[in-house]
């Protein structure tokens, strides 16, 4: 059975072709390269199982990890899932996007972290600010913020999605006060105060020299040219977009975990790679219905992808108001007695395997041979062992190649990238 195509295959395929070079990348893209290109490799070391009833072997090289990776995201997804699942409030739910205008892509680009920071900023306050106007509700609310950084075709494209629940606190904090069915603020109220806080920040982390002026942007340091682009911004209508509410809070659930581990394109979506081209499916929302197939230039994929890689450390899942990680489960609890509702934290394991188990229905400890055996540990393998002669989980031969020929030293310790 040949091996499905992953994001990891075509990073190696543009090393060996030369389309991606390490000196040419960022330290956090070059991270990010090699910890894809060892995933699942003996790099990374791993574990040897045994079924304790057929004594079939299994050898499984460690995962990455990284949040960029997307063969490591299921594992991270259906934890997150499982952890929220406790949190979930018996209460409608909504979704909020906030984007951008495209003008300001640039400047995303090349101060990523202060600008996502004032994105979150203006985000989360135009809702906290809207929630709290009597007009509107009157009271204190809770939502989770998920930035997402790229479009269908691998383009940039900031925009946070929101997941809001149906109500907040009232001010005086002994009700729980819910939104109207189907509403949640006025779309162009939203965008109106959206547009203003944003610019209101740009403009001051721009005096302040938080944001700077590399390559193309550095026409904006001619005078007048910045003042004219924030008016220009001024009088564009930002989109903001309100999705209907979900049908219910399983639904939330679902939708969620699958927008807050995603990255810039699945595995799923890619179609074949040779040291050439690239092709994979995209979806047009101009015409939804029908996937269409999009051919890039093996180099400009991967320049694509690696547009995507975050600041080292930056949180792009954010929490505010009554789910803001200050209190979280007291609060939770004070909104379930404010539903007359019983709030029981769980206190069942966390394990790999019994999260895949509970969100997934998949029981990786089952052997699938004999069907009845259980795999055990018998052994942890060091960084750069190998075994030979056992069924390894998805070896990697190409990226090992690759790893070898590519880079200096043993491994990944040459390189000094804190792996």
């Amino acid at each position: 059975m040949k091996k499905p195509l992953e994001i990891a295959d075509i990073l190696a395929l543009g090393m060996e072709h030369g389309a991606a070079s390490l000196q040419k990348l960022s330290l956090q893209q070059r991270k990010v390269v090699l910890r894809l290109l060892c995933c699942h490799g003996p790099q990374l070391g791993g574990h040897v199982y045994r079924c304790d009833n057929c004594n079939h072997t299994l050898v499984s090289y460690n995962s990455c990890r990284d949040r960029h990776c997307p063969s490591c995201q299921a594992v991270a997804r259906a934890a997150w899932v499982d952890s929220r699942l406790e949190e979930l409030l018996p209460v409608g739910y909504f979704h909020v996007v906030f984007t951008v205008p495209q003008e300001l892509n640039r400047f995303a680009l090349n101060n990523k972290k202060p600008f996502y920071d004032i994105l979150f900023s203006a985000v989360s306050e135009t809702l906290l600010t809207l929630g709290k106007d009597p007009r509107w509700h009157g009271g204190t609310m809770g939502f989770i913020c998920v930035l997402h950084t790229w479009g269908q075709n691998l383009s940039e494209h900031p925009h946070i999605h929101c997941v809001i629940p149906g109500g907040g606190i009232r001010a005086d904090g002994k009700r729980w006060k819910n939104f109207r069915d189907n509403y949640l603020f006025p779309v162009k109220v939203m965008s109106l105060l959206f547009r203003r806080l944003f610019l209101h920040k740009f403009v001051k982390a721009v005096k302040a020299g938080d944001i700077q002026f590399h390559g193309s942007l550095q026409q904006y340091r001619q005078p007048g040219m910045l003042d004219a682009l924030v008016e220009v911004l001024r009088r564009k209508l930002w989109v903001v977009y309100a999705k209907e509410p979900f049908a219910s809070p399983a639904h939330v659930v679902k939708y969620v975990g699958s927008y807050t581990h995603r990255i810039a394109i699945a595995n799923s979506r890619l179609v074949s790679a040779d040291a050439e081209n690239v092709v994979f499916r995209w979806k047009d929302y101009r015409n939804p219905e029908q996937p269409k197939l999009l051919t890039l230039a093996l180099n400009e994929f991967i320049r694509r992808f690696l547009l995507h890689v975050l600041p080292s450390r930056f949180v792009r899942i954010r929490y505010y108001g009554f789910l803001s990680n200050h209190d979280r489960q007291k609060n939770i609890a004070r909104c379930m007695r404010l539903l007359n509702r019983k709030y029981r934290p769980s206190q069942v394991g966390r394990t790999v395997a019994a999260i895949l188990l509970r969100t997934l229905g998949r029981d990786i400890t089952k052997c699938p041979y004999c069907r009845n055996g259980r795999y055990r540990v018998v052994e942890i393998l060091a960084r750069g062992s190998v075994r030979k002669g056992y069924n390894t989980h998805r070896g990697p031969p190409r990226r090992l190649a690759t790893l070898r020929s590519r880079t200096a030293g043993p491994g990944l310790r040459s390189c000094n990238i804190g792996l």
